[in-house]
């Protein structure tokens, strides 16, 4: 039988981020925090979550440094969580997912939709490359390939995905990606 890996043993950013937000109810907590809930029984009321399993995610969070743990009350004592700037930087992730949601639903199916807060339109969240403005969507324009710190299993990887990518394009007479 083959021994199972570890995530955090994966060299891969997907794991990593996984680790970090991969429990449901984190990508619940992380929302209700973007719209400005801090305090236990907030989240506890929003998420109808137990006790118990709101302190471990909301331990796990702030271990993650998502969240930090701030008193708002001495006597006695009432700790709030409060976004820090790497969970904050989370939000884009989130609404994605929201959008991805959302794009398989009809309309009318909606509970939940991102609006411009001046005017109120909907709005209609993509990925974007920073540098060109192009969307992520398209899976022959923007391909993953080895980083700096990869091993050379993950340089095999990338090297053989990419010569198959080539040979895909020559088959079809397409131009691969540029590089």
């Amino acid at each position: 039988m083959a021994s199972r890996i570890r995530l955090e043993d994966r060299e891969c950013p997907l794991s990593t981020t996984v680790q970090h937000v991969g429990e449901w109810w984190t990508l619940l907590i992380l929302h209700d925090a973007f719209d400005g809930y801090t305090r236990f029984d907030q989240f506890q009321e929003s998420l109808n979550i137990s006790s118990s399993m709101l302190t471990t995610r909301l331990r796990t969070l702030v271990a993650d440094g998502l969240l930090e743990r701030r008193p708002y009350q001495t006597n006695p004592v009432r700790h709030e969580y409060v976004l820090t700037e790497r969970g904050r930087s989370l939000r884009p992730v989130v609404v994605a997912l929201a959008a991805w949601g959302n794009r398989h639903l009809p309309p009318a199916e909606r509970s939940m939709i991102l609006i411009d807060a001046g005017t109120g339109e909907e709005a209609e969240p993509v990925v974007v490359d920073a540098r060109t403005g192009r969307s992520l969507d398209d899976s022959e324009t923007f391909v993953f390939a080895a980083g700096p710190a990869a091993s050379e299993a993950m340089r095999a990887r990338y090297t053989e995905l990419e010569r198959k990518r080539r040979a895909r394009a020559a088959e079809t007479g397409t131009a691969p990606a540029a590089d």
